[in-house]
């Protein structure tokens, strides 16, 4: 299957991880005390199981899994639902539920990922009721040469300008080649914003969950379940938490003003939520160790790799530079034969919603579209980055990294 080449060169590289493998798995460890704390302390039994139908009114199941979410976070409050459709649903709520009109956004960390460019009304049509269709003005602080928050401009921009009502910061690199902030790095950025001004912080934590010991402290921090906090098991949704204000703005963005989070029938999804939140750190440092693995072995190959695998990681993203259109088609090739479902497909490039570029993807998942599954995607430009995330087991992702070394190779 594999040629004495490549199995060499994976025994080689394994050998190399092994401290950061050690690493990973003492993080993974202290984020399973927390939520097994958590657990307990709530007192999860089977009754929060049951699913409800309708209004979903007293549905005690879905109320302590929101409760669950928040604990586990550290946050005041939060919710987590399975009506949430991805990660950019999530965080439009969050937007739309802070920002009113005259207000402006400020985004700290560039450019937001390409799918809320028409969300903000960076892109898209007029007239399809975007940020800006609602006279909410956008601006930008770009990171440092480093790839570090810009605290003083940043400091700046909310101190002298009032209408600055949310400070957005996007932990991972989304489709750019920058480091990803971490913990500190956003910690850092809400005492600035809090020492200077009343506007909210609100943190695009998508491929951060679990990765470091805690989570960032902003007001509020939004992510998908088919990423890291969903560990594999949810088969669809999304989670906000943070301050009890913002959550309760948020809750009516969700479902309307006056009802908040009091209906919402539960279908019989809480228990693959809950049961996600379990497996989380878990599944999280498997996907991280594939990652660590992945850029070793590319590194070796002769690829640039970001971030080696010997660096600190605050995400499961791992980018590839491949050069080539060529080189990219085939990296996906050989992820999607390496993968538990689909594995006979062949990925091809094409004009995805909500890209600017077109875009490939591979993405063998028993959900369709988890991230915390092995899958590797890139926009087809230069200069030919794969990002790569996910695997639910470490085999499983060895597995597929070594299918796209040697077609890669090949």
């Amino acid at each position: 299957m594999f040629s004495e080449k490549i199995l060499a060169l994976a025994a080689e590289c394994e050998k190399d991880c092994r401290e950061q493998f050690e690493y990973i798995d003492d993080i993974a460890f202290k984020n399973t005390q927390k939520v097994m704390k958590v657990f307990a302390e709530n007192k999860l039994s089977d009754r929060h199981f049951a699913p409800t139908s309708g209004y979903g009114y007293n549905d005690d199941g879905r109320d302590l899994c929101d409760k669950l979410f928040a604990d586990a976070f550290g946050a005041e409050a939060g919710f987590a639902r399975h009506s949430i459709i991805n990660g950019t649903h999530a965080l439009s709520i969050g937007l739309y539920a802070l920002l009113r009109p005259g207000d402006t956004l400020l985004s700290v960390a560039g450019k937001p990922y390409d799918t809320l460019d028409e969300v903000i009304g960076i892109s898209g049509k007029s007239g399809d009721g975007s940020l800006a269709d609602f006279g909410i003005g956008y601006k930008q602080i770009d990171l440092d040469e480093n790839g570090y928050p810009r605290l003083e401009k940043i400091k700046e921009a909310v101190a002298n300008d009032e209408s600055v009502k949310v400070v957005f910061v996007q932990r991972s690199k989304g489709y750019s080649d920058r480091r990803t902030l971490t913990v500190k790095d956003i910690n850092d950025i809400c005492d600035v914003v809090r020492a200077n001004s009343n506007a909210y912080i609100m943190v695009d934590n998508c491929y951060g969950a679990f990765t470091e010991e805690s989570e960032p402290k902003a007001d509020l921090l939004v992510g998908s379940l088919i990423k890291n906090a969903g560990g594999g098991m949810a088969e669809s949704g999304g989670y906000l938490v943070g301050t009890a204000k913002a959550v309760e703005l948020a809750s009516y963005r969700y479902s309307t003003v006056g009802v908040g989070l009091e209906c919402g029938a539960s279908l019989g999804q809480t228990k693959s939520m809950i049961k996600g939140l379990f497996y989380a750190p878990h599944t999280v440092a498997q996907a991280v160790k594939t990652a660590v693995f992945a850029a070793r072995v590319f590194e070796k190959l002769g690829f640039t790799v970001s971030p080696k695998y010997n660096e600190k990681r605050s995400d499961i993203i791992q980018t590839f530079t491949l050069g080539s259109e060529d080189a990219l088609v085939k990296f996906c090739l050989g992820i999607q034969a390496g993968s538990p479902v689909d594995a006979h497909v062949a990925p091809v490039p094409w004009e995805m919603p909500g890209y600017n570029d077109r875009v490939i993807m591979a993405a063998g998942a028993f959900t369709q579209g988890s991230s915390i599954e092995l899958s590797c995607d890139g926009p087809v430009r230069p200069p030919y980055i794969a990002y790569l995330q996910g695997g639910l087991t470490y085999e499983s992702g060895k597995y597929g990294i070594l299918k796209a070394a040697q077609t890669v190779t090949e």
